[in-house]
């Protein structure tokens, strides 16, 4: 539902933009209609790539085998186990029992159902045997240790049988196997490749420590899964790829985790599909390298929600704490790599206290719908971020989106920030420094550029609506803030210079630290500032001497500067601004299409004289001059 009204709305901006084309405003559509992106995606039944040429994320390849994907078993190749309470009934050769306890040593199908009250389904077979457990209709508790332990096989099939419904549950305390190493330390614990499949259901009550564990690959292919675990719910040290399913997680520290960090191409996670709806006390998913997202229905929620800052819920102001501040310093974030996040497709809804989508490296976006709500970041990577598609809206955060680069080449962004809307800055994220979220230790200068090639941007921040700590280019695409209100902070804030040569810019806010582009730019800008501070709902009118309407705009916040690039400004040519009156038409974002303006009073007359134009009263960078980052507002 929310990809199919993003996309109406955004038909709505751009018939609406193409419709005013006979009051002066076609530059605008022609804007929209050239935003590009580069995207190369591959996805075949065996093996799903996805690659962007955007950026150097890394290239994640999952194979699945033919056992992993078809849950169909011809009759006559099962074993059946009867699970009786407190003993077992098996006949047969490949494993053996021991009271409560069956221990399947030979490859093959064994068919499980029934209730074992305190006791084991145990598989320690050869290194090349493929072993199929189908869980049909089971119920099996262990107090000691985990229902399902397996402790050798090359390969481990969990099947969860149509229709059936299937619980697994362990004690609080293990008698430990493996003393030095903890293990096992979970409800399903395995030590080698691990699938599960079929369209049944899988409950699986993790009292100890962890749900669902695989020290080697997991892969889930289908089935209802519903984890609750006092620590982690699914991990998979080698890999996690999910393929289909409903999942369910409530846990105590990550929902999903992958953490080989010792050998190369391991410690990935890929979601192809699938519908996931995690709560986690810790991160939503974590993967110590790469994450992918291809398609699926993923909700998160992580550290209480966005109501719980990583803080604790206070942010402080210029490195002091405040009273009831508990420096924590826990990672709470919604999706999280070591190396890289791909998103190609899927809907994602994230509520987190810490991060929504953080990396140590690069985020790549080339599609999906995204829903974000952050106690922190809405986004956050430490070298670059590359936006080619999607639809993303930041409900809340402290700052939206943020990396040391910035390239948004297309996609519609909405932001809502309690500091800076888009922030370019050296280094690793110091956002939890002190204990609060937004406080960076980011060096000053430096190649932390912005690049708009297109998309859509609407940004509502109460500190900088862009504060950049390099260069801005911007070449195409639509950019609207709703800036900051004190002049502490201002909707436009970059070092270096701003250089705009094409697509459509309105930067609204407080004129204490007010900027515009740079006259370097080959695009025409102006610039007012008001007197005094304008209300909240004011309307800001421009028009040519002759009429002809360039830009009617209703702003959300109090306001005193605007700042307008378009490439309908023509040298030579005299603009009339006018405040407050009414208008008609359709409103998106605050910005008047198709209608009439009924002006009230006439503010300022600009005649275009040079690449940027100003009138009203000076103020910090008028009408263009020097960056360097505004304070942070009061929360």
């Amino acid at each position: 539902m929310r990809k199919i009204l993003a996309l109406f709305l955004q038909i709505i901006l751009i018939g609406a933009l193409a419709a005013c084309s006979g009051n002066g405003s076609a530059a605008v559509d022609t804007i929209i209609s050239t935003q590009q992106t580069s995207v190369d995606i591959e996805d075949t039944t065996s093996t799903t790539e996805v690659q962007s040429s955007a950026s150097a994320a890394s290239t994640v390849s999952v194979e699945y085998d033919a056992d992993d994907l078809d849950a169909t078993i011809s009759s006559a190749d099962i074993s059946y186990v009867k699970l009786n309470g407190d003993s077992i009934a098996y006949e047969g050769s490949g494993a053996t029992v021991n009271g409560s306890i069956i221990t399947i040593t030979g490859a093959g199908v064994y068919n499980l159902s029934g209730t074992l009250d305190d006791g084991q389904i145990r598989v320690d077979a050869e290194d090349t045997a493929k072993v199929t457990l189908v869980l049909d209709g089971v119920n099996i508790t262990y107090s000691i240790s985990s229902p399902i332990h397996v402790v050798n096989a090359e390969k481990v099939i969990l099947t969860l049988a149509d229709g059936t419904e299937n619980i697994l549950t362990d004690g609080s305390t293990y008698v430990l196997e493996d003393p030095t190493n903890a293990e096992p330390n979970a409800a399903i614990f395995s030590k080698d490749d691990l699938t599960i499949n079929g369209r049944g259901s899988l409950t699986v009550h993790a009292n100890h420590l962890n749900g669902i564990l695989s020290k080697d690959n997991l892969k889930i292919i289908g089935g209802t899964i519903t984890v609750t675990a006092v620590n982690d719910g699914i991990r998979g040290r080698n890999s996690i790829a999910i393929k289909d399913g409903i999942i369910s997680i409530n846990a105590g520290g990550d929902g999903m985790q992958s953490n080989n960090d010792e050998e190369t191409g391991k410690g990935y996670i890929s979601i192809e599909g699938g519908t996931i709806v995690i709560v986690a006390g810790l991160d939503g998913i974590q993967a110590e390298t790469s994450l992918l997202l291809s398609a699926g229905d993923i909700t998160i929620t992580t550290g209480g929600g966005s109501i719980n800052s990583s803080s604790g819920g206070d942010w402080g102001m210029w490195g002091m704490d405040l009273p009831n501040n508990t420096n924590d310093t826990t990672s709470a974030k919604g999706l999280k790599a070591g190396v890289d996040i791909t998103v190609t497709g899927g809907t994602i809804t994230i509520d987190s206290s810490d991060d929504s989508i953080h990396t140590n490296n690069s985020i790549i976006i080339n599609g999906g719908a995204m829903l974000l709500a952050s106690g922190d970041d809405g986004m956050h990577s430490d070298t670059n971020l590359v936006i080619n598609g999607g639809d993303i809206t930041i409900t809340k955060s402290y700052e939206g989106v943020e990396s040391a680069s910035l390239i948004i080449n297309n996609g519609t962004l909405h932001i809502a920030s309690n500091d800076d809307g888009l922030n370019t800055s050296g280094g690793n994220d110091g956002s939890a420094i002190n204990g609060r979220p937004g406080q960076n230790d980011f060096a000053m200068s430096g190649d932390y550029n912005l690049y708009i090639n297109g998309g859509y941007i609407f940004i509502d921040a109460l500190g900088d609506g862009m504060d950049i700590n390099g260069t801005i280019d911007m070449t195409a695409g639509t950019v609207i803030i709703n800036g900051p209100t004190s002049d502490g902070n201002g909707a436009l804030d970059y070092l270096g210079s701003f250089d705009i040569t094409g697509g459509y810019l309105l930067a609204v806010g407080s004129a204490g630290m007010a900027q515009a582009p740079s006259q370097t730019s080959t695009q025409y800008s102006i610039m007012h500032n008001y007197t005094s501070r304008l209300a909240a709902g004011t309307i800001i009118h421009i028009q040519t001497e002759a009429g002809d309407e360039i830009l009617t705009f209703e702003p959300t916040k109090d306001y005193q500067s605007i700042v307008f690039s378009s490439p309908e400004l023509t040298n030579g040519m005299t603009y009339l601004v006018y405040s407050g009156g009414s208008a008609t038409g359709t409103s998106l974002d605050g910005l008047y299409t198709s209608g009439t303006y009924t002006g009230n009073t006439q503010v300022a007359s600009l005649t275009i004289s040079s690449i940027v134009t100003g009138s009203g009263m000076t103020g910090r960078g008028f009408p263009s001059g020097g960056g360097g980052g505004g304070m942070p507002p009061q929360p």
